[in-house]
């Protein structure tokens, strides 16, 4: 339409109406603007289509020239140091490079600008919890390794039961439990197979009873009609006879058509139309069971066998991907945002002892519990409707054929496992002993096993995951004076007594290399922050805001991070956020608890897109569900994210981090960043 306004305006004549551009009869002049035209489009088009597959690189190269003025025109190393950070934050949100190496970013700008020396940058990139990390994934792949964590989850749901209602709620307490202790990722990645193979039986169960239920259906409808019509026939035939208008074509022609109805089809519809016009409309009711037929049909070629069928398998995905974001808020190690947050926390503020496994456990756990309620609930309510009595009924009597077989099939793959065995003991040990001794170590109530060393201050929660995950790789995966290798699944115990619990290749094939990196970059940018002052003019720029009461900043902050990280991974957004609302505590002169653990926890609640997180892109893909169901489901798991995390920061969080006052380690830390 554009090329045939433009030919209007250069040829000076009005386009005949309902031509087009390849209709005889066009001069040379205006067949050569079409075809220069068209190629000019064609260029245009081939122009974006280039721009597009090099916007990645594009945005690598453009990002730093266009921000290059800011430490040229003011070479100072706030803002050096600003630059470094604006660069990087751009990289990690946009992921025009993976995030690992975005992460590298300041380890050479720093010393280019003079921020950080190099070795002090190298320091940066592995600190105490990059230890801690590497012994929880040790626990992590002997676990895995030994399917510990397929035996806990189905012997849950075992437990749980197959109504709909319990059967979510079994899945989401196992995933939450799971996910305290793996990563998310995992837990989900290795959850959801089982929530499938349940779905599936419950699928093909509810298939089976559509095509019995059809089946009847026909059977009946086709009797109910033979008899009906064979009444209307007696009726006809003697209301003919009694008025002597009937012929014997006629009847011949009602007993086919009656014949034809008795089965449920006409014969022929010209002699159903006959048939009709001569009886004066006696016989009009013809295959009355042929909707119903044909949707029965429909249903059967369709994926779900009944729309409740459909709502149960979104629930049962979407429960998953929360119970595991949910279950990495509980301890330090669930998810990666816990550990920047730790470490960061620790740099900044060295004398604060207050963040450990026991104090972050206290304060996470009920904010978990009351979440895990009111996301099931709210998951209910969206997918299920509001009648639990029918979906979460414990009563034997009330379980229908389907659900006995959705528990016949967990039954199943529960007793494939087999007994237990002795690798699964060794690690359920340790898994319980890891545990204790983080609780253990500095409990605060009570002196803690560390005070039986005479140094005090050098055992951390890494020390003991370090050692336990250490010894994985030397106790040996077979029974002790053990003649019978037959219980034993790994064909490396069968050929090497003395093979450990976990090799190298295991520990490899789980640890996140990538995010230690990516932990290590957000500890370079906050030490460059901190020493080039450019977290204390940050926090100069947010002082009109120290009229708003803490509560409100906080909420301010939640709501902030909780929107981003929509958008961009969690450990980008919250390693860039951390500096800024660590400077702003400290200007507004509020505990920088009440601020940093709020934004912690929330950066973790981007559950409204696929690409928010990586367990929501694992549970989208099984193809249950669509990105409007995962918007809908997700908002409002974010607000019952944010007002729980709210509630637990202006109740049992303020005796717990005692966040009335502004403490002195916060003072000192704000003193020294001045200097």
């Amino acid at each position: 339409m554009g090329i045939v306004v433009f030919l209007q305006c250069a040829t000076g004549r009005k386009w005949p109406r309902g031509h087009t551009l390849d209709t005889p009869g066009l001069s040379a002049t205006q067949r050569v603007l079409v075809s220069s035209m068209r190629l000019e489009a064609a260029a245009r088009m081939d122009l974006f289509r280039k721009l597009w597959r090099a916007r990645n690189l594009i945005v690598v190269v453009f990002i730093p020239l266009s921000l290059l003025p800011l430490p040229l025109i003011h070479p100072t190393s706030e803002a050096c140091c600003a630059y470094v950070l604006i660069v990087t934050a751009v990289y990690w949100v946009s992921e025009a490079v993976p995030l690992g190496a975005a992460a590298l970013v300041p380890a050479f700008l720093y010393p280019l600008f003079g921020v950080l020396k190099s070795s002090e940058v190298a320091a940066e990139y592995c600190k105490d919890t990059t230890l801690l990390l590497m012994g929880v994934i040790c626990l992590a792949a002997s676990i895995e390794k030994w399917n510990l964590h397929k035996r806990i989850a189905l012997r849950m749901v075992m437990i749980a039961g197959a109504k709909p209602g319990m059967l979510v709620l079994g899945f989401m307490c196992c995933t939450v439990f799971l996910s305290m202790w793996l990563s998310n990722t995992s837990t989900t990645a290795m959850v959801m197979p089982i929530a499938e193979a349940v779905l599936q039986q419950l699928i093909c169960t509810g298939m089976a009873d559509n095509l019995e239920t059809a089946e009847v259906t026909e059977d009946d409808s086709a009797v109910s009609d033979k008899e009906e019509n064979l009444e209307k026939n007696q009726l006809e035939l003697l209301y003919r006879n009694d008025n002597n208008d009937c012929s014997k074509h006629e009847l011949s022609t009602l007993s086919e058509v009656g014949s034809g109805e008795a089965n449920g089809v006409a014969l022929n519809p010209n002699a159903n139309k006959e048939c009709i016009r001569h009886t004066n409309g006696h016989l009009p009711q013809v295959a009355i069971e042929i909707p119903n037929v044909k949707r029965v049909k429909a249903r059967r070629d369709s994926q779900y066998p009944t729309k409740r069928d459909h709502m149960i398998c979104k629930c049962l995905t979407l429960s998953i991907t929360y119970a595991a974001t949910i279950g990495g808020l509980i301890t330090i190690t669930g998810t990666s945002t816990n550990l920047i947050f730790a470490e960061q926390f620790n740099t900044r503020y060295p004398d604060a002892k207050v963040i450990n496994f026991g104090t972050w456990f206290i304060f996470s756990f009920p904010i978990a519990i009351i979440m895990l309620v009111l996301t099931w609930l709210w998951l209910h309510f969206l997918f299920l409707g509001c009648n639990f009595r029918e979906t979460c009924s414990l009563s034997k009597k009330r379980k229908t054929k389907r659900e006995m077989m959705s528990e016949k099939r967990i039954h199943e793959e529960y007793e494939k496992l087999g007994p237990i065995s002795y690798p699964e003991v060794v690690t359920g040990v340790f898994f319980i002993l890891m545990t204790l001794l983080w609780f253990t170590r500095e409990p605060g109530f009570v002196p803690g096993w560390t005070s039986l060393f005479e140094k005090k201050g050098y055992r951390t929660d890494a020390t003991v995951s370090v050692l336990l995950g250490f010894l994985l790789f030397l106790i040996p995966a077979r029974r002790p004076f053990s003649s019978s290798s037959s219980s034993y699944r790994d064909p490396v115990t069968v050929s090497d007594p003395l093979a450990p619990m976990i090799t190298w290749k295991d520990f490899q094939r789980l640890m996140p290399w990538e995010i230690v990196i990516l932990v290590g970059g957000g500890y370079a940018l906050a030490a460059g922050c901190k020493v080039s002052g450019l977290s204390v003019w940050i926090g100069r720029q947010l002082e009109p805001m120290s009229g708003l009461p803490p509560w409100a900043v906080t909420l301010l902050a939640c709501l902030l991070v909780s929107a981003v990280t929509e958008f961009a991974s969690n450990p980008a957004t919250l390693t860039v956020f951390l500096p800024i609302l660590s400077a702003l505590s400290e200007t507004l002169h509020i505990n920088p608890l009440h601020t940093l653990i709020p934004s912690t926890m929330c950066v973790s609640f981007g559950v409204m897109l696929p690409v928010g997180n990586p367990p929501n892109a694992i549970v989208f893909s099984y193809g249950h569900l669509q990105i409007s169901d995962m918007v809908k489901a997700g908002f409002g798991v974010n607000l019952i994210g944010v007002a729980v995390v709210m509630l637990a920061i202006t109740t049992w969080g303020v005796p717990l981090f005692n966040l009335t006052e502004f403490p002195a380690w916060a003072v000192a830390s704000n003193v020294t960043s001045s200097l």
